[in-house]
């Protein structure tokens, strides 16, 4: 049960990140339209050959119901296939086993996924003080009736930094802390982003010393381990085995997904460091025929080193309470005997929202494609990828496989 591989990523676009006081402005939609535009010409696809669209809703600024109608009718596009996915940091997964799935159904032949993330020019109506609000109580729903809303926000528990920080600390008691393999996670992914001219800490190298001499945000979390929001936007073609095979790139094949959600608050978790990144591995594994040692590079979302250090162990990458050992041991830059977020990682390469997962995506697709420069692997033909939505509330994982 599950996909066969015949569905693969074919093309791609992607927003270099900026500070949001300086990214260029355009309305959700037309960002649409643009990233769409790219992405046919990196595949060498036409508008035509689009029968099917994955967009996010919930944070698309010009409606917040039938989005995809009114995504479609801008850019004419007769649908046989579309969807809306709300999940976070891993709605970019989502959106391309969902695509994968669709196309070996025979619904379509070729899907549009785009996340729009650069913030969009207010109406004269909308409050400008609305996105401070919203980062003030990060993922979390304010609303009457939520349980957060009621349990946790008052005692403090706010935003995503106290959560991932309350992770951090549960592991820390029950497998040790080591604060310099968890800076080291951080400047192996630097080290990745200074071969990167597209990303947002390009030219400017880290050390572990730089990264445990960094304010503390949330014990024992710093602020080099917490990513960087940033204005971007992104977008992927998954096709059908045929339309790969007119595509002007290597095709990256969508062979195994897995998801798995369980709670929205950690505080709910029956046990926190055990995510749900595993059961989501597991299956995407299974459902590939792999196992993790047969991988050439994992993308591993990264919002925080925390998050890298829990899916190294609950994807199966070593044994639990090993992580930290495991990042000691290995290199994990682009030229070493793990490469891992070989764009940078979100941590450098910067996270553009719930684009942000994207860029771990797009990442796999231009390794196995070979074009990922000075820093191509000189082997990449299976690729993971993984993503975090929430307070590791909800994860997926893929496996991609050239041709």
């Amino acid at each position: 049960m599950g996909l066969k591989g015949q569905a693969a990523i074919v093309g791609a676009a992607q927003y270099r990140p900026e500070k949001y006081a300086t990214a260029p402005r355009m309305f959700h939609l037309e960002q649409v339209a643009d990233l769409a535009a790219r992405a046919l010409q990196d595949a060498g696809l036409q508008a035509s050959d689009l029968d099917g669209l994955v967009i996010n809703g919930p944070q698309f600024h010009e409606a917040s119901v039938f989005v995809p109608a009114m995504a479609a009718e801008y850019l004419g596009m007769r649908l046989n296939f579309a969807e809306v996915v709300d999940l976070g940091g891993t709605t970019s997964v989502g959106m391309v086993w969902r695509a994968a799935a669709a196309i070996e159904l025979g619904l379509c032949q070729a899907v549009l996924c785009v996340l729009p993330a650069r913030m969009a020019p207010l109406g004269p109506d909308e409050d400008p003080a609305w996105m401070a609000r919203a980062m003030r109580f990060g993922g979390h729903s304010t609303a009457f009736g939520a349980p957060e809303a009621e349990f946790d926000l008052p005692y403090g528990h706010m935003g995503q930094n106290t959560g991932y920080a309350m992770i951090a600390q549960r592991y820390a008691a029950r497998y040790g802390y080591d604060p310099a393999a968890m800076a080291k996670i951080a400047v192996d992914q630097r080290t990745n982003a200074l071969t990167n001219p597209e990303a947002m800490f390009f030219g400017k190298p880290l050390s572990a010393e730089e990264v445990l001499a960094s304010k503390m945000v949330a014990d024992p979390l710093h602020v080099l381990e917490i990513v960087m929001p940033v204005a971007g936007g992104a977008a992927v073609i998954v096709a059908s085995k045929e339309v790969a095979a007119r595509a002007r790139n290597r095709p990256a094949f969508v062979t195994g997904f897995g998801e798995h959600l369980a709670f929205k608050s950690p505080s709910y978790a029956a046990e926190m460091t055990e995510t749900p990144i595993g059961p989501a591995s597991r299956r995407a594994f299974e459902m590939a025929g792999l196992k993790p040692g047969d991988v050439d590079a994992a993308q591993i979302y990264d919002c925080y080193t925390i998050t890298v250090l829990l899916t190294l162990e609950d994807a199966g990458f070593c044994e639990k309470g090993e992580g930290m050992r495991f990042v000691r041991e290995h290199d994990l830059t682009w030229r070493g005997n793990f490469p891992m977020n070989t764009h940078g990682g979100q941590l450098s390469f910067g996270q553009a929202g719930s684009a942000g997962g994207m860029s771990q995506v797009i990442e796999a697709f231009t390794q196995l494609a070979g074009r990922a420069g000075d820093r191509q692997l000189k082997r990449c033909d299976r690729v993971y990828v993984s993503g975090t939505g929430g307070v590791m509330s909800e994860q997926g994982a893929l496996i991609l496989q050239g041709a």
